[in-house]
């Protein structure tokens, strides 16, 4: 039985239907896609809990995806239950009980020119081994960051509620500049100068014991992680605020952390150069990484519909 840890490849992908091997599940270069970023896409982890795997939130992510198929109009073949099922049978055939899981609906038809009518759509799953985005040693002591010099999209530009691969080239630039600088990461701000998200993940500031959030209308992707914070603290006995955020109210925060599903919940140690409170992951974020976490991997009670179990592979039968 495969368990995670490092990255690496998995046995089967699964494309419209169909489980094919790794190495197989291939597109021309012609590509409406490879040319005009036209692809939609989720990531949604499975943990190891004391059951076996379970997948967290999986249908809201699968919701999430056809939000933004319909957005972009890539007409899906594939309903959010079958989608569901197709990830948790993918991740049964690669016989895993942990993996992060990348649904990707793409138009694969090999056509030039960005208008994209008839385009052939094809939907595929991968499951494979990802560890946490930013390492395990900012999980545990913090990241240090940089307010990005590139800006979120404006609102009329294109739509950041879709989870869109052609977004995250916005993304690419502003974690360029901040490893190249030698930053973990890159804080975003919107069109307008206020606070946004990294470049792959929702930020959280805290500030005398308030939860802050910037809004959906700074740009920002509309997260799962970020929902499940919110909830998470409300239960926990904070408040919690979406609040437009000057970029000054980070380097007065008493702390701030990432949270994603690739990024789980990183703490944030230094912005720009200035430590956040006293430079050490802070009582609250703390608090609420070891909830998520507990949550995740099934030690802690979740809400329902929260985590959907992996059935375990039946072992092959053996020849004689």
């Amino acid at each position: 039985m495969a368990h995670g840890g490092g990255k690496g490849p998995t046995a089967k992908i699964w494309r419209d239907g169909v489980l094919v091997d790794w190495a197989d599940a291939t597109i021309h270069v012609l590509s409406h896609s490879v040319h005009y970023g036209s692809s939609v896409f989720e990531g949604v982890r499975c943990y190891a809990g004391p059951n076996g795997g379970a997948v967290f939130r999986l249908r809201d992510h699968m919701r999430r995806l056809h939000d933004s198929a319909k957005i972009y109009r890539l007409e899906m073949k594939h309903s959010i239950d079958d989608m569901v099922s197709a990830v948790v049978d993918t991740i049964a055939a690669n016989e895993l009980t942990e993996c992060y899981i990348r649904p990707l609906v793409m138009r694969s038809g090999e056509q030039m020119g960005i208008w994209s009518k008839d385009i052939p759509v094809e939907t595929f799953i991968i499951c494979y081994r990802w560890p946490t985005l930013l390492g395990a040693a900012a999980v545990e002591s913090g990241a240090d960051v940089r307010v990005s010099s590139w800006r979120r999209a404006a609102p009329d530009t294109f739509p950041t509620l879709a989870k869109a691969g052609g977004n995250y080239l916005n993304s690419q630039l502003s974690a360029m500049e901040a490893r190249l600088d030698d930053y973990a990461e890159g804080i975003m701000l919107d069109s307008n100068g206020w606070v946004a998200e990294g470049s792959g993940q929702n930020l959280f500031v805290v500030r005398d014991n308030t939860l802050y959030t910037a809004p959906i209308s700074s740009g920002i992707l509309n997260g799962i992680t970020r929902d499940s914070v919110t909830k998470m603290g409300v239960d926990l006995g904070y408040e919690v605020k979406e609040m437009v955020m000057p970029r000054e109210f980070l380097y007065i925060a008493d702390e701030a952390f990432f949270c994603g599903t690739a990024a789980e919940l990183t703490p944030i140690r230094s912005i720009d150069q200035l430590p956040v409170g006293n430079g050490k992951v802070g009582p609250i974020t703390r608090k609420l990484q070891e909830q998520y976490m507990g949550i995740v991997r099934g030690t802690i009670p979740s809400r329902t519909g929260w985590l959907t179990p992996v059935p375990v592979a039946e072992p092959a039968a053996s020849g004689r």
